[in-house]
């Protein structure tokens, strides 16, 4: 069987910089910020009390007010961005193509919001305050499961967890669901609501997460080396896979199309990535063979770069063991300087912005790298953004328990 080819043609997003697609792509070309102070709770006692939030979000833009009681917030964004990507994409569900259309939304946490206020209600008033929907409203699949609903869509329906990497898993597993056959459509991302308290907890503890309390516009500094840890971020993105042929005979506008994925394991330690970047290179391998394009064929990577001490000198490394000494003329920015850390939405989010570069012909910056270490030492494109030629572009993704993904986007021809 021939291996099928994957067009993008539609894109929804949600994120602290913006809450719709081209309004946070121009702040991020433009090096705007959106992390703050911590205004859903009262985040004062916390190690990190600034975050990446999303503002002036109404979800009865999407949903009915009583279903929306039922959902944990991850999954109002989730199904926001599933919307705008179907509504970008000019698709339409119909009973002749239903069986042909499927989703692939997860979460690296999914309804940690839901699961504490539960909790909380139930030491406080019993079992019979815990609510009929805490199960169904707080599971990661139920993005998938409720846009399946919504529109009617009965192809694959499924959920990856894989921690930060986990929607860009989604992403190339259902790419190679259209590639394959098993379907036409595949409706892929992931969504986050980081800012709860345990979730919040948990990460000071670890000391995974910045302290730069004082000064959350400059707290997200990838490969800078006065770097203290991410920065938690809400938010989300979707992206509609479709197999080519059937884009083009319905006119579909073609953002680019996916030509390569890789995945590996760095088997070395639960939240540190291996030293030496082995498990990343692996993974951008993987990637490069899939596509059937060679290093220097990659016009710009979107790094993980996720502001940690370990993971962007880890990262710097596997780039270069990948590139060789390619990797100095080749352009990487870290986007999370802007949104901040989105967790199970980062690797979509980033995949949208990779796919955005391509369409404008535009490198977006990594923001306050104003002191490079001597150890990453590559063109993270600072500060400002930069007009290039863009053909290919790779976006990374890396999570906890030293899981990897990499994804490969190329404009269409």
């Amino acid at each position: 069987m021939s291996v099928r080819r994957v067009a993008v043609t539609g894109m929804g997003l949600l994120t602290p910089v913006g809450n719709d697609m081209e309004l946070a792509w121009r702040n991020v070309c433009e090096g705007h910020s959106g992390i703050g102070p911590i205004t859903v709770m009262d985040a004062s006692a916390l190690p990190t009390r600034i975050a990446g939030e999303i503002r002036d979000f109404d979800i009865s833009d999407y949903l009915a007010p009583r279903d929306a009681r039922r959902m944990d917030r991850f999954i109002h964004y989730g199904i926001a961005v599933s919307v705008e990507a179907l509504n970008d994409s000019g698709l339409e569900v119909t009973e002749n193509n239903r069986d042909r259309m499927g989703i692939a939304m997860g979460a690296g946490i999914g309804g940690l919001d839901t699961i504490e206020n539960n909790h909380n209600k139930m030491l406080a008033g019993g079992v019979r305050k815990v609510s009929p929907f805490f199960i169904p409203g707080s599971l990661i699949n139920m993005i998938s499961g409720n846009v399946s609903i919504m529109y009617g869509m009965t192809g694959p329906n499924l959920s990856i967890v894989s921690a930060c990497a986990t929607s860009a898993h989604c992403i190339g597993v259902a790419a190679r669901s259209v590639m394959h056959g098993d379907c036409d459509v595949m409706l892929a991302g992931g969504a986050e609501y980081a800012t709860t308290a345990l979730s919040l907890g948990g990460f000071g503890a670890a000391r995974a997460t910045t302290r730069r309390n004082d000064e959350p516009k400059k707290a997200s500094r990838p490969f800078d080396q006065d770097r203290d840890g991410f920065i938690p971020s809400n938010g989300a993105g979707a992206i509609i896979l479709e197999e080519l042929e059937h884009a083009k005979a319905r006119g579909a506008k073609i953002y680019a199309e996916l030509i390569g994925f890789g995945m590996s394991g760095d088997a070395f330690h639960i939240t540190a990535p291996s030293e030496d970047g082995e498990g990343a290179k692996k993974c951008m391998d993987a990637a490069l063979k899939d596509a059937a394009v060679n290093p220097s064929d990659v016009d710009y990577l979107n790094a993980h770069g996720t502001s940690t001490l370990a993971g962007d000198l880890g990262e710097t490394l596997a780039i270069k063991g990948m590139f060789g000494s390619g990797a100095y003329k080749l352009p990487v920015s870290s986007t999370k300087s802007c949104t901040g850390h989105l967790l199970g939405a980062a690797g979509v989010v980033e995949a949208i912005f990779s796919i955005l570069a391509i369409r404008d012909q535009i490198l977006p910056p990594t923001i306050n790298l104003d002191n490079p270490t001597s150890d990453c030492d590559l063109d993270y494109v600072p500060h400002s953004a930069r007009d290039a030629k863009v053909s290919t572009v790779m976006s990374n993704s890396f999570g906890f328990g030293g899981t990897n993904a990499s994804l490969v986007f190329a404009a269409h021809r």
